[in-house]
């Protein structure tokens, strides 16, 4: 074996690790929101309530109703906080609370008694001017009051703009908050102007800084000799890249060449590294952007397109710097030998999914176009199917859910929604993905040198059980343990529900009982796909995680792995674990908001016309439907005017008191869209029998 025969070790340093939480109250406390809390005590005198010492210091969730939740660190569940005991608390804000006196076998409730540190400083929403001053109406449901614009603080926004607006104060009981408009994003109704102020409400810039920009484009330069030196060359093998019709940042090549029976996979991924220093302008606003945010119209880089798309792009008849893993199967798919290198690349073809899956599937001309590389296709094809049964063998989970694809004119209108789903060809590259991730974790946990995982951890044994008993209503079955359940029962039971009504809702019921993948420093392993290893290695151009393992692996490749680069590894791994893993959630919230948002502008075309439907969700005030399309929205309990409707969270169904009538997961219903709300981003349906005229 290659790499793999290598048993150097770095040592890593052993000691106990300093707890990150204190003792308060019995209960123990992250030490950070301590902290905060005593600083607070110190810093005001406060009289009533707010000389009481808390019983929890915690993160404030705010519900568009008025009431929220505290989310506190290491607790089973959140505590309720209603309309009268927010102490106006806003979304994120660290508060100190007390015990309220709750319903017995009901959520804990409790009620705000200080706020330690806001949340956010920034808001965006939509201007209103007055005489010689105005107010913002604030996008987000989750801040209550419109914020306060004196005179000279407008930036000159006329009614009607869009704006980001500085929080200056907070306000209190007795006063609005205050703010300093600091930007203007357009008009509400110009174009664009909507998905941007999603973008900016939540904290993403669309714009890099100058100095950014202007690295970016000095380092823009084509490959040199000098830039190869002491680098595998492959630029005289079969290479292609495999990518969306309208993809620009390639960060992903293959190749394929046989020893004998075996398969020489190589998977070659763009040098990121080469151009983007530690530390660096480049660098810095790369981590703080954490990833790539691709939305319905538009991408926001993670770095600019100088980069994203020029030079580190692996783009067709172009040298190009990579990393490339090597990994030889048997012919079943065994990984019987790897390597991983610096290498320089050159790209045959810049393919499509479509023109590989039309090769896959025999098509003459496609065939004919990329002759010089069907051989090698037509064997890639080969190969990922063994990997793919392999990875089936072993219990690797695949939800697979057809994504809203958008059609969208020159104005970012929606002009029609199609799912989007997957083919052969988008499993290939997939699958060799994988193979790399898991190759790279694999070496890296063996030579023991601190590094970023991908980590999935098992779910919740509690929500296991919730899951098995509901399943064993609707007459499926889910084999469970004491300590929890394998991936390959998981696995088994979504197979026996294909081609049944209830098998997508129940496929997101079982998703929503997993836990969130997320990077760390320790090789904990992935549940979802049953694997033992795993990082992200694969796009660095979009992601600061594997980004930020190349450089490990060429510190590594050269020999530069000494005490000190171990150290300073070890010193900024768990940050970037933790700050990474965060960005990844906010750019998928982002990418929800938006895509909701565009659903409903296309939907409101269609107010008062008939669908047919299946129940997706079914909730005490309701249940959610979904269109063909993937549209979903709600028909309210109100809406249902036949009888009066009891919820059983047993099997999750609606009951008629009176006519037995029953409402259950997967369900086919005939529905009328009866509104859409904008603001909201809701769509409400009725039954065909309780519309209006019917």
């Amino acid at each position: 074996m290659r790499n793999s025969k290598r048993n150097s070790k770095s040592s890593k340093a052993k000691g106990k690790r300093k707890s990150n939480h204190v003792n308060f109250k019995g209960k123990k406390m992250p030490a950070a929101l301590y902290a905060m809390e005593q600083k607070a005590n110190k810093k005001k005198q406060y009289d009533n309530d707010d000389n009481r010492e808390p019983d929890i210091v915690g993160r404030f969730i705010a519900h568009r109703d008025g009431f929220g939740f505290i989310e506190v660190e290491g607790a089973d569940e959140d505590y309720f906080v209603g309309r009268d005991n927010t102490g106006f608390a806003m979304q994120d804000d660290v508060v100190a609370a007390v015990f309220t006196a709750g319903l017995p076998g009901k959520r804990k409730e409790a009620k705000v008694i200080r706020i330690i540190t806001h949340g956010f400083s920034d808001v965006v929403g939509t201007y209103e001017k007055l005489n010689g001053f105005g107010f913002v109406v604030c996008d987000s449901e989750k801040i209550q009051r419109d914020v306060f614009i004196p005179a000279g603080k407008d930036l000159g926004a006329v009614t009607g703009h869009k704006v980001v607006c500085h929080i200056d104060d907070y306000g209190d009981s007795n006063k609005k908050p205050e703010g300093t408009i600091t930007e203007i994003l357009g008009h509400k109704n110009d174009p664009g102007v909507d998905i941007l102020s999603i973008v900016r409400a939540m904290g993403i810039d669309d714009k890099f800084p100058g100095k950014v920009i202007d690295q970016a484009a000095k380092l823009s330069k084509p490959v040199s000799e000098a830039d190869m030196a002491g680098r595998a060359d492959f630029r005289n093998i079969d290479i292609i890249t495999i990518d969306g019709e309208d993809t620009k940042d390639i960060d992903d090549a293959i190749s394929l060449e046989m020893e004998g029976s075996n398969y020489v996979l190589g998977v070659h991924i763009a040098d990121v590294t080469n151009y983007v220093q530690e530390s660096s302008a480049l660098d810095v606003e790369a981590l703080k952007r954490g990833t790539s945010v691709y939305l319905a119209d538009r991408v926001i880089p993670m770095l600019p397109h100088a980069l994203s798309n020029g030079a580190c792009s692996l783009n067709e008849k172009e040298d190009r710097l990579a990393l490339s893993c090597l990994m030889t199967f048997d012919k079943k798919g065994t990984l019987i030998d790897y390597e991983i290198l610096e290498s320089v690349i050159n790209s045959n073809h810049r393919m499509t999914y479509t023109s590989v899956y039309a090769i896959m599937t025999g098509d003459k001309e496609e065939r004919k176009k990329y002759k010089d590389v069907v051989g090698m296709i037509d064997k890639m094809y080969k190969l990922s199917q063994i990997l793919r049964n392999n990875r089936h063998k072993r219990g690797s989970i695949d939800f697979d859910f057809p994504e809203t694809h958008f059609i969208m004119d020159e104005n970012g209108n929606v002009t029609g929604l199609v799912p989007y789903e997957r083919n052969d060809a988008h499993l290939l590259i997939e699958d060799f993905m994988l193979a790399a991730n898991e190759t790279v974790a694999l070496y890296f946990k063996t030579h023991e040198i601190p590094f970023l995982y991908r980590v999935h951890g098992a779910p919740d044994p509690e929500k296991i059980q919730a899951l098995s008993h509901f399943l064993g209503t609707c007459g499926y079955s889910l084999v469970t343990a004491k300590d929890g359940v394998r991936p390959i029962e998981i696995q088994k039971m979504l197979e026996s529900l294909e081609g049944h009504e209830e098998e997508a809702v129940i496929t997101k019921m079982t998703l929503r009982s997993m836990q969130q993948a997320h990077y760390d420093t320790e090789c904990k392993g992935h549940f979802g796909l049953a694997a033992q290893y795993y990082c992200h290695f694969t796009s660095p151009i979009r992601r600061y995680p594997d980004l930020q393992i190349h450089r490990i692996i060429k510190d590594y490749l050269r020999n530069r792995m000494n005490e000190k680069k171990i150290s300073h590894y070890q010193s900024i791994l768990p940050q970037v674990a933790t700050s990474t893993s965060k960005l990844e959630r906010r750019a998928e919230e982002c990418e929800r908001e938006v895509d909701k948002l565009k659903i409903v502008q296309y939907m409101k075309d269609f107010v008062g016309q008939e669908f047919e439907a299946s129940v997706s969700s079914v909730t005490g005030w309701g249940i959610y439907v979904a269109l063909e399309n993937t549209v979903e929205g709600l028909v309210h309990i109100s809406t249902l005017l036949d009888d009066h409707y009891e919820f059983n969270e047993e099997d999750l169904t609606l009951i008629g008191q009176h006519t037995n009538r029953l409402f259950k997961l997967g369900q086919p219903l005939t529905v009328v869209l009866e509104s859409v709300n904008e603001d909201n981003r809701t769509i409400d349906f009725v039954l065909k029998e309780f519309a209006r005229g019917e």
